[in-house]
């Protein structure tokens, strides 16, 4: 049996890799990548690497063993992951895997907005494939936002159209840190856990706290969505993506990624990291 993370290069994949070495020895985990060379520091590190890519289901074949436990970490290409997550999920089937957690949205079905369709269709083909399951609906990233700082500090603004509502966010450290705890601990077949960070902030908040940080006036400013979005995609952001995240704000705006449930917490056996060390570490040096 071993411990297989799909997508081990991407940001989410090797903080969950991380997590699992701290854990457990590096011949119990694998890596499932489209790159040999780039995962070439997780070979060297003792994990296993199995060559495969969500778009060519033939080569998802050899992925998975009998009794392992995977995680499909869902893939960034809106539009096309139910046609990828199916292919993990039916090799995962084929293989007879021991569990298959997913890495999905706060919420799960009830979850309202068009950045969670694709994970809501996911989560059903995993229930329907009979497999054993945890979902992992994780909330908004912390650096979702610490990303932008630059873009930010520039126009010393946040703008946003997310009105007064909260994000319960938390680093992907965190979320990698439950992922690792779910496939290496008991306990959490067909189960589905809400994750998000201890504590909502709102993005009036946020802009406050990068005021203090810097010493900068950096107010919040809520435009209405058309407006947002004409400054996404002026930004160079493409069309369509810049209307997901216009309607994620809307979402906010409803409270939909403001949900503290204390399971992220639970399962790390720790507080998730607080806003105010996130953005103190992301912002440039003085």
């Amino acid at each position: 049996m071993s411990i297989v993370v799909t997508g081990a290069t991407g940001a989410l994949g090797r903080l969950v890799v991380d997590a699992l070495l701290a854990t457990v020895p590096a011949g119990e985990v694998v890596a499932v990548v489209r790159d040999k060379e780039k995962a070439a520091a997780l070979a060297a590190r003792g994990v296993e690497l199995r060559i495969a890519d969500y778009d060519r289901p033939e080569s998802l074949a050899g992925a998975f063993r009998p009794g392992d436990r995977v995680l499909l970490i869902s893939g960034s290409e809106v539009g096309k992951r139910v046609a990828q997550h199916t292919s993990v999920i039916d090799a995962a089937k084929a293989a007879g895997v021991a569990q298959l957690a997913y890495t999905g949205v706060l919420g799960g079905p009830d979850a309202d907005f068009t950045l969670a369709d694709e994970h809501k269709a996911t989560e059903r083909l995993i229930l329907d494939s009979g497999l054993p399951y945890t979902f992992l609906r994780n909330g908004w990233y912390t650096e979702n936002y610490t990303a932008n700082l630059a873009l930010v500090l520039e126009h010393r603004a946040v703008l946003a159209n997310a009105g007064e509502g909260r994000v319960a966010s938390a680093t992907r450290a965190d979320y990698a840190a439950a992922a690792a705890a779910v496939l290496t601990g008991d306990g959490h077949l067909n189960t589905a856990y809400e994750l998000s960070g201890d504590t909502a902030w709102s993005l009036a908040e946020y802009a406050a706290l990068l005021s203090e940080l810097t010493g900068e006036e950096i107010p919040y400013k809520n435009v209405p969505a058309a407006a947002h979005q004409e400054v996404l995609v002026g930004a160079g952001l493409p069309e369509g993506f810049a209307a997901i995240l216009v309607d994620v704000d809307e979402a906010i705006g409803r409270g939909r990624l403001a949900g503290t449930s204390g399971d992220l917490a639970r399962l790390i056996g720790r507080p998730t990291t607080p806003l105010a060390e996130t953005v103190r570490a992301a912002l440039p040096a003085a």
